[in-house]
């Protein structure tokens, strides 16, 4: 290399991925502060000349140590200022070995020197003039290749003689990085810098071509029809070309997460031959999104993930208090469970406690950890343990581990963690779905909820398969997937509600989730992969129980929800209904106070329901009213008397009552009885009337009576014919007068056994002209021979009639055992009377009667002259 003695000092554009070549032009934009002073000074003091060098980092602060030595002497042919910023036209000249850079008036300086190319000796040489040839051979042929037409090409190329000129001007159209431009910068050697820009040119070619061999082989593959993922296809090749890894580490991390998965030996083997055939496959296959999505699903199910349980009952029972009121039964089962995996837990930490124990531990020692450890470690039968030495325990001890290490290998923790299922049954209103969250809150788990009404396809359960376009999992896995842990607490909302079509049959499918001796392995049609479902919390619940398949009933623990008595709604409203609607509706306590009479007026005349939610419905108007109230008050702001909502304040904000409860009757009469039913918005009382008329022996029931209970009083009409004598009812009363049951209302459809031994009573009023007592309610089921046999909802039916103001009733003698379920409250109230046959009905329900030995007696009656009513 020879350099000229001449030094030059020139402003320092300092370049960021930019290269220029000596004999060509690239427009720069410049926009930081030292870049354009040192254009300025190019500008004013060296006529447009500046020294353009390439920064080794990429930074946007110029520093000396971060420039390379040689760069380019360019001229500034072309500036253009605006508000974007300064652009610039520059050629480049010559190469420069810079000496020192210096700052000097906030830009930099350069001392530089300019650098001589270092021609062959001997200009004829023949490899020399082939190498030259090839150059521009291998130039014009790259220029065809990408598009440029063949005459510009050719004129380019014959402007330059110079093989050095030649070598920087094809290398300025090279699409190559900086470091490999400024690499051909610093070769002074021509012959070494040509032969480097045909190998640059030959790779270029070689890109060009691999483009063209991809495109014509997707076409042959993909047709016409496939443009887009034609397009797709050359853009990967063309990045594969160029180095791009973006796929390679996107299948790297979908592995690694894959690896990451605590699977099964099974379901792991399935999930990697899948991953195996997405990295054989192209990205845009049209199979490989598919596959893509089904790891990506398998990835976000909770293989191994689960919430740690809450096990002190203390808190679970603060918990559930917190949130509901009453539910004894369902907070005891809850309770229950906890202290049952409190047990396991505790077994659990024995058994690893043994497993960890050192070999050499005293034979005492080990006997007592494996003790602890499990119950099914026992000394044999036939020694006898107070003659055992230490020797003998220590033997024992051992066998029994062995035989419990050669036992049931499959035996593990999960077994122990299977968790209930159960079902909610009750009517609407009554908590089943919020006390599911409230479990889920008190055990520390996840809560989950889809809701089963108006499903009728059994791929909602089991999921699509994935040969279907658009195909998704099963609402059950998608469930587990959001909850993120395999032992959520999993409601299944309106269990009953499920509806069957063409399309299968949901309730079926189902019989897998809540089996616990299946749902170990529970599989999806989309997964095709078996997932635990036996940790999981299952609750379902259901207004009508009676709808459910068997087979699905039959896999659920049932708990019945009650209607709430008037008692119960009083303190839920108190404590949870009042101050949410407080302050839902933007008041304060001392501003609204609801008295426990108006509370209580409210529910009685404005609400006819089991649950509470129309009960909180107009506790939310109330606070609508007197919050307007408030606000058109002309002095709101000094307000200071509280606002109290008590039974007449009621009438005044909500009007004139809407329901109409039936009251108990004021008076005896003939032939009228009071009975009791249930619904499922609760219990309540109702009226059976009697009447004679002149006719033929004829029955007439009306009321919209249903099959079962016309049948009830055609038998209750049978056994008063029957039993003439011991009912005091004359025997021509059959043959000349016809009678007539009614139950009101007419426009509300009955049915049910229930009714048997209150139209029975009322038949036999009327037939002997006896009054039938006002103040005592009945229900039972009676037979042909008089028998009353039990029946369903007492305790709803208890609080209709306590709700009705009547204290005494019949009962069943064998549903005794439901009075339990009455509160304390409840019980002090009634009186209850227990009946086994219609003779004990009858001698509490017609007045002044009696009941002995078998005969239906009444005052000043000699019990020998009347007839038995059984013999």
């Amino acid at each position: 290399m020879n350099e000229t003695t001449s030094k030059l000092h020139l402003p320092v554009l300092a370049l960021r991925q930019l290269v220029i070549s000596p004999g060509t032009s690239v427009p720069i934009a410049a926009g930081r502060p030292k870049t354009l002073r040192a254009i300025e000074a190019s500008l004013e003091n060296h006529e447009g000349q500046i020294f353009a060098v390439l920064q080794r980092e990429d930074t946007a602060d110029i520093e000396p140590g971060n420039l390379y030595t040689i760069g380019t002497i360019a001229k500034i042919e072309q500036i253009q200022r605006g508000l974007a910023g300064t652009q610039l036209l520059v050629t480049g000249q010559q190469r420069g070995i810079a000496l020192r850079v210096a700052e000097e008036n906030g830009h930099f300086v350069a001392t530089l020197t300019q650098a001589e190319e270092l021609l062959p000796q001997d200009h004829g040489d023949l490899a020399f003039t082939a190498l030259y040839r090839e150059v521009r051979n291998r130039a014009e042929e790259l220029a065809d290749k990408s598009g440029l037409p063949r005459e510009v090409a050719e004129k380019v190329l014959a402007s330059v003689e110079h093989p050095g000129r030649l070598a920087d001007l094809v290398a300025g159209y090279l699409d190559i990085a900086p470091e490999q431009r400024q690499e051909l910068l610093e070769t002074f050697s021509v012959e070494e810098r040509l032969r480097k820009v045909v190998m640059h040119v030959q790779r270029q070619i070689g890109v060009l071509d691999a483009q063209a061999s991809i495109k014509n082989q997707v076409q042959e593959e993909l047709g016409d029809r496939q443009r887009e993922i034609y397009l797709r296809e050359q853009m990967k090749a063309i990045q594969k070309e160029l180095g791009d890894d973006d796929e390679i580490d996107e299948m790297q991390d979908l592995r690694e997460r894959i690896e990451a998965l605590d699977l099964k030996e099974d379901v792991s083997k399935e999930v990697h031959r899948e991953l195996r055939r997405l990295e054989r496959m192209g990205r845009e296959a049209m199979e490989a999104q598919v596959i893509r999505t089904f790891l990506e699903n398998v990835i976000e199910l909770p293989w191994s993930e689960r919430s740690e349980d809450l096990l002190k009952a203390t808190e679970a029972t603060r918990v559930l208090d917190e949130d509901h009121y009453g539910l004894g039964e369902v907070k005891d089962r809850i309770l229950e469970f906890l202290a049952v995996r409190q047990m396991q837990q505790r077994h659990e930490s024995a058994d690893t406690q043994a497993e960890l124990s050192p070999p050499n531990e005293s034979s005492e020692a080990r006997a007592t950890a494996a003790a602890a450890a499990t119950t099914d470690t026992q000394v044999s039968d036939d020694v006898d343990g107070d003659a055992n030495t230490e020797a003998e325990v220590s033997a024992e001890v051992d066998q029994g581990t062995a035989e419990q290490d050669n036992g049931d290998s499959t035996k593990s923790t999960t077994s122990t963690r299977k968790s209930p299922i159960l079902l909610f049954t009750g009517p609407p209103g009554v908590g089943k779905t919020s006390l599911a969250k409230s479990i889920a809150r008190s055990m520390g788990r996840e809560y989950v909820r889809i809701s089963l009404g108006g499903v009728r396809d059994e791929a909602d359960i089991r999921g699509h398969r994935r040969t279907y376009v658009g195909a998704l999992p099963g609402r059950i896995i998608q469930g587990m997937r959001q909850a993120g842990t395999k032992n959520p607490v999993f409601l299944l909302d309106e269990v009953d509600k499920l509806g069957a079509s063409f399309q299968g049959d949901p309730s079926s499918a189902l019989l897998e989730v809540l089996d616990p001796a299946q749902n170990d392995s529970f599989t999806d049609h989309y997964l095709g992969l078996p997932f635990d479902l036996s940790e999981v919390f299952f609750i379902a619940t259901a207004n009508f129980p009676q709808n459910i398949p068997g087979p699905l009933m039959d896999r659920m623990e049932t708990v019945e929800f009650t209607g709430y008595t008037e008692a119960e709604k009083l303190e839920i409203a108190k404590q949870y209904l009042v101050p949410r609607q407080i302050e839902e509706g933007g008041l304060l306590d001392h501003e609204v106070r609801f008295t426990d009479g108006g509370i209580r007026q409210l529910i009685s005349h404005h609400t006819r329901e089991a649950g509470v939610r129309q009960l909180e419905r107009e506790l939310a108007r109330i606070v609508r009213k007197v919050a307007r109230r408030l606000a058109e008050s002309s002095d709101q702001q000094t307000i200071s008397e509280t606002f109290a909502v008590n039974a007449e304040a009621i009438g005044d904000l909500l009007g004139r009552p809407k329901v109409h409860p039936e009251k108990a009757a004021t008076e005896d009469q003939i032939g009228v009885t009071t009975g009791l039913f249930y619904t499922p918005m609760g219990g309540d009382i109702m009226f059976v009337e009697a009447s004679t008329m002149p006719g033929k022996g004829n029955l007439q029931l009306t009321g919209q009576l249903g099959d079962v209970m016309q049948e009830s009083a055609r038998a209750a009409w049978t056994f008063a014919r029957s039993h003439t004598a011991g009912l005091r009812i004359k025997a021509t009363k059959f043959d000349d007068v016809d009678v007539h049951i009614h139950c009101p209302a007419g426009a509300i459809p009955k049915d049910g056994p229930s009714a048997g031994v209150t139209m029975a009573t009322a038949l036999v009023s009327v037939l002997s002209d006896r009054p039938a007592r006002h103040d005592i309610a009945m229900t039972g089921e009676i037979t042909l021979s008089g028998r009353v046999l039990p029946i369903g909802g007492v305790k709803e039916k208890i609080l209709g009639a306590v709700r009705a103001g009547i204290k005494e009733i019949i009962l069943p003698r064998d549903n005794e055992r439901d009075l339990e379920d009455l509160s304390d409250e409840v019980r002090a109230q009634i009186k209850v009377h227990l009946a086994g046959d219609l003779g004990e009905v009858l001698a509490v329900a017609l007045r002044d009667a009696s009941y002995e030995d078998g005969r239906l007696l009444f005052p000043d009656e000699d019990p020998t002259t009347v007839s038995p009513l059984w013999h």
